[in-house]
């Protein structure tokens, strides 16, 4: 068969893991999910990036489209999954995920996406179970509150 194909054949994609200290779990955190727009499953706020944004913007610009979120991302990624994403003609495009963390500072009370979606914020076991994609359910089970984003790093280059 000539012509176009019916899906890619990989795409990549920028994801923000929105998350927040909070007093009424166990953990003390709390993750941020949102449904996907065709499917409705819970997923995290993520797209395809815009090449004249960072990874790290890109995901920030997502969890604030999607989600109505803002706050300190990571610099570099704390993980990857995998999904297949489904196109309306049928097949799919098989999807790598990179997934920065957000430490969530303001939430909004509006937003360009949020009458489109749902969204929710859970303990990250209850996360990790609403989750479809095995490679995300685990990326959650594995999540700690980062230490490196609270505090300054240690530069080992430099002695003092």
């Amino acid at each position: 068969m000539q012509g176009e194909p019916l899906f890619r054949e990989h795409g990549k994609q920028v994801a923000a893991l929105c998350w927040r200290t909070s007093h009424k779990h166990g953990s003390g955190i709390e993750v941020l999910l949102i449904t996907s727009l065709n499917s409705k499953r819970w997923i995290l706020p993520k797209g395809w990036p815009e090449p004249e944004l960072g990874p790290a913007e890109n995901a920030a610009r997502e969890a604030f489209e999607e989600a109505g979120v803002t706050g300190k991302i990571s610099a570099k990624p704390m993980g990857r999954y995998h999904y297949l994403k489904e196109r309306k003609d049928g097949g799919g495009i098989p999807c790598s995920v990179d997934v920065f963390m957000l430490e969530v500072t303001k939430q909004l009370d509006d937003w360009p996406e949020k009458n489109s979606r749902e969204l929710v914020w859970l303990p990250l076991d209850q996360a990790a179970a609403r989750v479809v994609e095995p490679s995300l359910r685990q990326l959650l089970k594995d999540f700690r509150k980062p230490q490196a984003m609270s505090r300054p790093r240690k530069s080992a280059a430099r002695s003092a």
